[in-house]
């Protein structure tokens, strides 16, 4: 088995991550990053970045501040903003990645499509394909999700706060603890229809990713319940001059079982994988 490189990153504001690298074996096609979901730790994403690392991609993942092996030991009082992981940690792993001699990609889940757009150095990036990613207000959802969701912000969530100083997720085994400042900035984001698009004090968002030229697929399954295709349109949208193809995948179609918000990654998914390095690897040939 292929055994990955800890690695030690320093963002552009000084904050210290963990990462891992999965080296390409046979041929090196390109190197890849892998931007993942919110209150996921990098492991999750183990099967993906070996799977992509024997297909010839340099693979690399990373905990962003706050989370699995890139949290402090005590979240209580730990301040940051939610898109400190875009703006910083997920910039200084492209930064890492970024190698002249053969093209970079990224793999994103989630806030992983929220944190492209709002990267400083997405220029370096040849091609993004994106998984789960949606504009996160609970109208986009179903009758029955958008109860628990509304549960979750008005009386869980203040609840947990209050009590622990930081949002206690893994209390209710939905992930990785959070943040304060994660959660204060998810919870008024998704009371929008287009996310932080819509926040009064966010308008300078859409100017960033109204930059972004590079090519963009973005893949929601329609058992998706946090973010199925429609909240994924209500958020690709800002990706407004550049090529964003969207993909809606038919769990029962494809033969893969159900996928939900989590199993993009999962071993059942790899049909996906394939689609994903298949258009990696157009990019050669485009040139």
């Amino acid at each position: 088995m292929n055994t990955p490189e800890a690695l030690t990153l320093t963002t552009r504001d000084s904050y210290t991550l963990q990462a891992l690298r999965y080296p390409a074996t046979g041929p090196l096609r390109g190197h890849l990053v892998v931007a993942g979901a919110t209150g996921v730790p990098q492991l999750f994403y183990k099967n993906f970045a070996l799977f992509a690392a024997q297909q010839g991609y340099t693979t690399l993942t990373v905990d962003y501040r706050g989370i699995g092996l890139s949290k402090p030991a005590e979240l209580r009082g730990f301040q940051m903003d939610y898109l400190d992981w875009a703006f910083h940690d997920v910039a200084a792993a492209v930064d890492a990645m970024a190698d002249d001699t053969v093209p970079l990609f990224m793999v994103g889940h989630s806030f992983g499509g929220h944190a492209f757009g709002l990267l400083p150095n997405h220029d370096k990036v040849a091609r993004f394909y994106t998984f789960a990613t949606g504009a996160g207000w609970h109208g986009w959802m179903p009758r029955t999700e958008q109860f628990k969701v509304l549960l979750m912000w008005h009386v869980i969530g203040p609840l947990l706060t209050r009590w622990k100083g930081y949002l206690a997720w893994s209390k209710l085994q939905m992930g990785e603890d959070l943040p304060l400042g994660v959660y204060r900035d998810w919870k008024r984001w998704c009371k929008f229809p287009r996310y932080f698009f819509d926040d009064p004090g966010m308008q300078h968002v859409a100017g960033l990713f109204g930059r972004v030229r590079t090519p963009i697929i973005a893949a929601n399954a329609t058992d998706d319940l946090w973010a199925p295709p429609a909240s994924r349109d209500a958020f690709m949208a800002a990706y407004s001059n550049t090529t964003v193809s969207k993909v809606d995948i038919h769990p029962g179609q494809q033969g893969i079982g159900p996928i939900g918000h989590m199993g993009y990654f999962r071993r059942q998914a790899q049909p996906l994988w394939n689609d994903v390095l298949r258009w990696f690897g157009e990019h050669q040939t485009a040139r």
